[in-house]
């Protein structure tokens, strides 16, 4: 049961913020290469960007099989345990691809931008998690779990271009 894709399909505030800032579409599923996990296990395409990421559940299940992020210039990481941590994650840092060194401080200066161009973003944010259920935990934690996945349970995550049989980049850096 995907009840939390349902729930995004169904709420367009939430849709239209995952969408922007989160970069986050749900009619965006198809990966622009042919790819494949190192391990065999199961790859499904769910969501994509503008850019041409995709977002791939990893494994057999439901909304709660890890979260699999590739773009579309061959780089990749595990950046959520689910969907609904893949959501927060998109809710409380919209702008983890542009975070290099994943403190506060960075993320600070990133959401001052986002909210330059969009003074009502942390409202809009607010609406479209309660819309979901999902409560927002701390950005400081977010960013702390997201290099965590990203670096060491990633490591069992390998996205491999089938074509050649190389394996994508890690997205994020010990």
């Amino acid at each position: 049961m995907h009840a939390l894709i349902t729930a995004i399909a169904s709420h367009d505030e939430a849709a239209d913020f995952l969408a922007w800032p989160g970069d986050f579409d749900l009619d965006r599923s198809d990966h622009v290469e042919d790819v494949h996990l190192a391990s065999g296990a199961a790859l499904e395409g769910f969501a994509g960007d503008g850019a041409g990421g995709t977002y791939f559940f990893c494994g057999e299940g439901g909304e709660e099989r890890p979260v699999l992020y590739a773009d579309s210039e061959g780089g990749a990481a595990l950046i959520a345990i689910g969907l609904k941590e893949l959501l927060q994650l998109l809710l409380v840092v919209p702008w983890w691809r542009d975070c290099r060194v994943f403190t506060a401080e960075e993320s600070g200066e990133l959401a001052a931008e986002y909210l330059e161009d969009t003074p009502d973003l942390i409202a809009q944010r607010d609406r479209a998690a309660a819309a979901l259920g999902i409560d927002l935990p701390p950005e400081t934690d977010v960013l702390a779990r997201l290099h965590k996945l990203a670096t060491e349970a990633g490591k069992d995550f390998t996205l491999i271009f089938t074509p050649e049989g190389e394996p994508y980049n890690p997205l994020i850096k010990p």
